[in-house]
């Protein structure tokens, strides 16, 4: 056997990598825009002063800003145990394997088999095969097989190039799952808070109007009020009481919302438990700039990669309308018993080349290059549109901030101011000086006065954590196993390729 005839092959190769036809992607440019909105200044709130630092930077682990150990344990678990995150790591090795099997096509393809048959000539139409006359004979072919699609006119790599493209959309999409599991913890966490300190204040409320009730009554068997006034301190603990058991409700279903994005089962619980003291609300917030946004934000990479993939289309597609080149070559041996296989004159080989042309097919391959061309401009209005949806994230994550600001200054001038009416309305009361109705008036403001001082500090909480996840999450200074799985998946090219 020889493989003489392949000797070229290498050469073959050099000579006919030729240019990819269709578009080269260019990475859109950054939008001109130069913020996030006009006026966007964090007064002071409470006893803590927020401050926009423009062009700050988001770290990777972001929710330590909020200073919880108890969210820090959380995330990490979440992180190591939640199926979103083990699915997206699969679905990115499956992409990586399918760009590793494109690159494949730069190569020959290279078969080996072998053929034994055990045969009886024909005496009465043919002469026999051996020499001696026998009519049975037996024939053995070993052969070797090659064959190769010459990438002219960059067929192959634009399918690589567009295989590439959706394994980097499978990175990013693994990166958005990510910064959104982070992102839904550290908001559980502080909804749980929320709904703690809400109910906090709803017992506390139960408790001062059972207190009044007692009294109430105790003046009642005195003669200084009227059963009118006990019969509307029971209807006024009656709609305090009400208000538990929806809050209750939510809070253990906020639980078990925790408990799925640490991804264990509802009867599986967690030790960590939280409330509104659990977090420290950080004094600098990083706004990025719009040019970074944009590299920052794992859904615009994910519809940059979309695009680009879109754009390798229209060269695969233009490809397909050029000639097709194949080269194939066999090489073997053939003889009528294994000892003789290797000796002169039992060898054969055949090198053959084919050019094809479409010439008509009905127009189908015009029209499926208009078809890419027609799904990379989609693609580009869908980048288009999730830039725009980026920066109205963060627009509107600054504006929340900003009314956030204002709700707790007013809901701490509120409640200070319902508070104090409260305690003069009480003196009054005992004095003689005010009917019951000016009590319970200045009780009922009081408890919704402390009900929105909750949730406003709940909800600056809150549109704190939805600014860093507006910004992108800070995935890019960490290194995920999933990326150096990326860089070890990378094959170099046959030589002379591109």
């Amino acid at each position: 056997m020889t493989a003489r005839p392949l000797t070229a092959l290498p050469l073959i190769l050099t000579l006919l990598g030729g240019c990819a036809v269709g578009p080269d992607f260019q990475t859109p440019q950054a939008p001109a825009a130069a913020g996030y909105g006009k006026d966007i200044v964090l007064p002071p709130a409470g006893d803590t002063t927020q401050r926009l630092v423009p062009d700050g930077d988001v770290a990777a682990d972001w929710w330590h800003i909020f200073q919880s150990e108890p969210l820090n344990t959380l995330v990490r678990q979440a992180l190591a145990t939640n199926p979103t995150i083990a699915a997206g790591q699969a679905a990115l090795r499956q992409a990586l394997e399918n760009v590793a099997a494109q690159r494949g096509f730069f190569y020959p393809s290279v078969s080996a088999g072998v053929d034994a048959s055990r045969n009886l000539t024909p005496l009465a139409a043919v002469s026999p095969a051996g020499p001696n006359g026998n009519p049975y004979y037996s024939l053995i072919t070993p052969q070797l097989n090659v064959s190769f699609a010459p990438d002219v006119f960059g067929a192959n790599r634009r399918a690589l190039e567009s295989l590439q493209a959706q394994a980097d959309n499978q990175r990013f999409m693994l990166e958005a799952t990510w910064v959104t599991l982070t992102s839904n913890i550290v908001a559980a966490a502080i909804q749980e808070g929320s709904l703690r300190g809400q109910i906090q204040t709803i017992e506390q409320t139960v408790r001062i109007e059972t207190d009044l009730l007692t009294i109430l009554r105790a003046q009642q068997r005195l003669g200084q009020v009227s059963g009118g006034d006990v019969a509307a301190q029971e209807a006024a603990l009656a709609q305090a009481q009400q208000q538990l058991p929806p809050l209750r409700k939510q809070l253990a279903q906020q639980r078990d919302a925790l408990i799925a994005l640490a991804g264990r089962f509802p009867d599986e619980d967690i030790t960590q438990t939280f409330d509104l003291t659990s977090f420290r609300l950080p004094a600098e917030l990083p706004v990025s700039l719009p040019a970074d946004l944009v590299k920052q934000r794992p859904d615009v990479r994910q519809a940059e990669e979309n695009l680009h993939a879109a754009s390798a289309n229209i060269g695969q597609a233009v490809a397909a309308r050029l000639p097709q080149i194949t080269l194939t070559a066999q090489v073997g041996n053939s003889a009528n018993s294994a000892g003789n296989l290797f000796t002169p004159g039992t060898n054969f080989w055949s090198l053959t080349g084919g050019l094809t042309q479409p010439l008509f097919d009905g127009f189908a391959l015009m029209h499926r290059q208009r078809a890419a061309q027609a799904a990379f401009d989609q693609a580009a209005a869908q980048y288009q549109g999730t830039v725009l949806s980026a920066f109205q994230n963060v627009a509107d994550a600054l504006r929340a901030l900003q009314s956030d600001a204002d709700a707790v200054n007013a809901a701490s001038a509120a409640e200070q101011a319902a508070g104090r009416s409260l305690v003069i309305a009480r003196k009054q009361l005992q004095l003689g000086q005010v009917a019951y109705l000016t009590l319970l008036n200045a009780e009922n403001t009081y408890a919704q006065a402390r009900l929105l001082q909750v949730q406003a500090q709940a909800a600056r909480l809150a549109d704190t954590a939805a600014l860093f996840q507006a910004l992108g999450g800070g995935w890019w200074h960490r290194i995920p196993a999933a990326e150096n799985t990326l860089q070890k998946a990378g094959q170099e090219m046959p030589p002379g390729l591109p």
